[in-house]
């Protein structure tokens, strides 16, 4: 027999990935039950599909602070602060042993996919005794799981936009799917045949695409004939340039930088005011037969790009059928809570500029159910892991509660407006795969070049061109450095 006592079932937490775990810890602090429910077959199965990608924000922006006591107190070595993780890294030095720590493993339950949540006995319709009803996971084979509530961090990994500039699928987008990755391709390992000496054409404008854009000019150094298109919906690629050495994480300011000088020079062709409305195959194999993409403008007329691989870095959406019969309160705009919505809006917010906020506005109409992390933010793309842990700590402290803690929500966020010549030009420089003694010997041989440079940007060039440095990593250096010495003002920094 099950004990329906609300207070003695567990807290089922959806996905076991960065916040879901960082969920399953704060709960563990405070020893409310809970169930992990991950459909893969080990955790943060999403982050390992990137984890090539190095991520723009260090150590310090990307674990818990209940994740990291629990990890500390069973003698976990923290890594440095200020370096920046690959996904891989992410998964190895700090998720995996996360999920393995005894106050965790034995909630976690792998290959358990979530296929509906409802009441138990309540469909959608009925209010009497709703809130006294535990909640009912459904699982892909049939079991159900009973929980008092329900944190879903299940992310959005597996919807992704489509290429069709509307929202919708372009026409034909589906049969062209074996042409299409989405995401963050693997261009130097899994994904480098599919790119070496093709044409790409990468649609999107946000870091998926900086990322994906970066990666495939630096294979053109070896492949030739490799060759990169950026298609873009506005007329202006200059926000997804982003704040360049202004940017308070400067690997997120020198990828914008970088992406800048790639397009000034012609490496990437930039195709603005692309609306794809069409993907048409040319062939029927997508290792030989290329696409093409169409845009159609307001008034009808169409253009067309013609490529042997489409990366749609269009973001992702999340799915919330599982919970068709919840009560939930979206915001029609950007399918978030609506609470939370104006606080994320994309047109008002960058990642960095978002108001704290936690279980309150998290919630719903339907008590006990909160969707946390990337699912939190809906069609919104500004998501930081640290907002995610922010928030299930609110989440946490509420379902256990601790209601004074459960308000108190504190976040502070890196956001555009410190500039940082060193630490900038250092996160440049890992990412570009240079060694911190390569860096420091670049710096050196720079300022030998200054008193003959008309820029700072040539400086570096020369500089990188005696050093042996690759085109592609000087154009990505020589950017960064023309946006810190350069720019007006920039003396001040």
């Amino acid at each position: 027999m099950v004990d329906l006592g609300s207070d003695r079932l567990p807290v089922a937490v959806i996905g076991a990935g960065p916040v879901g775990l960082a969920a399953a810890a704060h709960l563990a602090e405070r020893s409310v039950p809970f169930v992990v429910l991950e459909a893969g077959d080990a955790a943060a199965t999403a982050v390992q599909a990137w984890s090539h990608i190095q991520l723009f924000s260090p150590w310090e922006f990307n674990t818990d602070p209940a994740a990291r006591r629990l990890l500390a107190a069973a003698g976990w070595e923290e890594p440095d602060a200020s370096a920046l993780p690959t996904g891989g890294d992410l998964v190895k030095q700090y998720l995996q042993p996360l999920a393995e720590l005894p106050a965790l493993a034995s909630h976690v339950r792998y290959g358990a996919e979530v296929t509906a949540i409802s009441r138990l006995g309540i469909d959608r319709l009925r209010t009497a005794d709703r809130d006294a009803a535990p909640f009912v996971l459904r699982m892909a084979d049939g079991e159900e799981v009973l929980a008092r509530a329900v944190i879903d961090a299940s992310g959005t990994w597996r919807q992704p936009n489509h290429v069709g500039a509307n929202g919708l699928p372009a026409h034909g987008e589906k049969d062209a799917a074996a042409w299409i990755n989405h995401g963050l391709p693997d261009v130097f390992g899994a994904d480098r045949d599919q790119h070496a000496g093709r044409h790409t054409v990468v649609v999107g404008a946000g870091h998926s695409a900086a990322n994906t854009l970066l990666a495939l000019a630096e294979l053109a150094d070896t492949a030739p004939g490799t060759t990169i298109t950026w298609a873009i919906r506005g007329a202006d690629p200059a926000a997804s340039f982003g704040g360049g050495s202004d940017d308070e994480l400067p690997a997120r300011g020198a990828i914008g930088s970088g992406l800048k000088m790639l397009v000034e020079t012609g490496r990437v062709t930039l195709a603005a005011n692309f609306r794809t409305h069409a993907v048409r195959r040319l062939g029927d194999d997508p290792s030989r037969d290329q696409v093409e993409l169409v845009s159609r403008a307001l008034d009808g007329t169409e253009r067309s790009v013609t490529a042997d691989r489409v990366v749609a870095a269009t973001g992702f959406r999340p799915d919330y059928r599982i919970v068709d019969e919840l009560r939930l309160e979206l915001d029609p705009i950007m399918s978030a809570p609506r609470a939370l919505a104006p606080l994320i809006d994309p047109n008002q917010h960058s990642c960095g500029t978002v108001t704290p906020h936690g279980y309150r506005e998290l919630a719903h109409p339907e008590p006990g159910y909160y969707a946390v992390g990337m699912k939190s933010y809906g069609r919104a793309p500004t998501f930081l892991m640290l907002t995610g842990y922010e928030q299930v700590r609110s989440i946490a402290a509420a379902l256990a509660g601790d209601l004074e803690a459960a308000q108190s929500v504190e976040l502070q966020l890196p956001e555009t407006g410190v500039c940082s010549v060193t630490a900038g030009g250092e996160a440049l420089a890992l990412r570009l795969g240079l060694t911190k003694d390569q860096h420091e010997q670049l710096l050196h041989v720079t300022a030998k070049h200054l008193g003959t440079s008309a820029t700072a940007s040539d400086a570096v060039l020369s500089a990188a061109t005696e050093l042996g440095i690759d085109q592609t990593a000087a154009l990505q250096l020589a950017a960064y450095a023309a946006d810190m010495f350069d720019a007006p003002g920039a003396s001040g920094c």
